[in-house]
């Protein structure tokens, strides 16, 4: 599914953004955002935001964002650490 979001053109302007950069930073915000209220995990934030889940991870501690794991990632990242797919 894919959704469209109506920005006006004032809070446009008051970005300040380049605009190709809009869609991309307005994207990565949202992302950050539902990720730090828990409403997304790590990996499904990192795809909104067109990032690795690496990349977004770094972009959050740089933020001064906690990480927070979901109980699939933590499953993953612990089968991945011992060795397993």
């Amino acid at each position: 599914m894919s959704v469209m979001l109506e920005v006006p053109d004032e809070v446009s302007a008051a970005l300040q953004l380049p605009a190709p950069e809009l869609k991309a930073r307005l994207q990565l915000e949202l992302a950050v955002s539902l990720y730090a209220q828990q409403i997304l995990g790590l990996g499904k934030a990192a795809e909104l935001a067109g990032l690795s889940r690496w990349e977004l991870n770094d972009l959050l501690a740089r933020r001064g964002l906690p990480m927070h794991y979901a109980e699939v990632e933590l499953t993953e990242d612990l089968a991945y650490a011992s060795g397993g797919k």
